[in-house]
């Protein structure tokens, strides 16, 4: 009988897999924002660009929103630090519209506020969500669920709200609740309600070829397709051997901390960031860095690393209309193709 060596064998073992053709390529960036710039920033968490070409940084830390020209030239802030309407506190979401009318989510007073603004930083709308997350996923001191996952659709806003027994809600800007998609997954943690809604926490994204993507952020790393009805088309698992060892690290029990009269649970996600660009192909950032690439049939097409001064967790993807890929930290442009 013919034996294989142990090399071999690992080997077909290792061709079996599903991601095993997919090389590692490594994106070098094309460009940044000039370092004087970037170096006024607090913490740069999200870098994007409306259709005129202006740049938008989300300062999370400095609790601000500044513009920089098309020219990368000059920077200036257009939205303040404050708990009064029209101004933001303890930021934690942001999205910019193709005509430059962006959506900042943040938490005046514990509470979660949602407003709109024009691309001069002028308040349009604003409204409050009922209540906190039922639990908080976070990434270092970044809060990633609730209303920070906003995204601005261009007429409306998508929000991950697992509380009200849907994964998302899609709301007009003035706070209306039009519609609720998705149903709740199986976690194995129903017995623990508050861990079960953070496991059901994700990323609403708006697929500009039609219909929505949910990534779910935290537990199995999974993401679903749904139409422009809301109906789900497919559900996917996010696979991959650069995942392994971090799902193989994922607690069973989550420490908890004292938030106002209550105590949540701290649950940390295996996804960092999320976007879909033109074509439709959803781009997934993992809590290690690796980038994965899947097509719109729902089939993993590339894997990735970004490097721009060294190697890059994204914090944010954003794709452009020029089309340029922005990623953070460092407010670096990347070529996708």
């Amino acid at each position: 009988m013919r034996r294989f060596s142990p090399t071999l064998f690992a080997l077909i073992i290792l061709a079996s897999r599903p991601d095993a053709a997919l090389r590692v390529e490594m994106l070098r960036s094309t460009g940044s924002l000039p370092p004087h710039i970037v170096g006024s920033y607090e913490e740069a968490l999200n870098f994007q660009q409306d259709a005129s070409g202006t740049y938008f940084v989300f300062d999370r830390r400095g609790h601000t929103v500044h513009t920089v020209d098309a020219n990368k030239t000059a920077t200036r802030k257009i939205l303040e630090i404050g708990q009064e309407d029209g101004r933001v506190i303890q930021p934690t979401g942001f999205d910019v519209a193709a005509d430059g009318r962006f959506v900042v989510a943040d938490v005046p007073r514990s509470q979660q506020r949602v407003q709109t603004f024009d691309r001069s930083g002028k308040l349009l709308t604003g409204f409050f969500l009922p209540g906190m997350p039922a639990a908080r996923v976070v990434l270092g001191n970044v809060m990633l669920n609730g209303a920070s996952s906003v995204q601005h659709t261009g007429s409306t806003l998508l929000i991950s709200h697992p509380e009200s027994s849907a994964l998302f809600t899609e709301y007009s800007p003035g706070g209306f609740a039009q519609r609720s998609i998705g149903r709740l997954r199986t976690t194995g943690f129903e017995d623990d309600r508050e861990v079960h809604i953070a496991m059901n926490a994700g990323l609403p994204l708006l697929d500009p070829t039609g219909g929505f993507y949910y990534v779910f952020i935290t537990g199995k790393p999974i993401f679903q397709k749904y139409s422009d009805t809301g109906a789900l088309v497919f559900e996917r698992h996010i696979e991959g051997r650069e995942l392994d060892g971090l799902l193989e690290s994922q607690p069973t029990r989550w420490p908890r901390r004292r938030i106002q009269d209550r105590e949540v649970p701290l649950v940390t996600p295996v996804i960092r960031a999320a976007a879909v660009n033109p074509k439709g192909e959803l781009w997934i950032s993992l809590g290690v860095p690796f980038t994965y690439v899947y097509n719109t049939d729902g089939d993993k097409v590339r894997t990735m690393q970004f490097s721009g001064a060294g190697l890059i967790s994204p914090t944010s993807l954003f794709f452009s209309h020029s089309g340029k890929l922005l990623v953070t930290p460092g407010c670096y442009e990347f070529d996708p193709k």
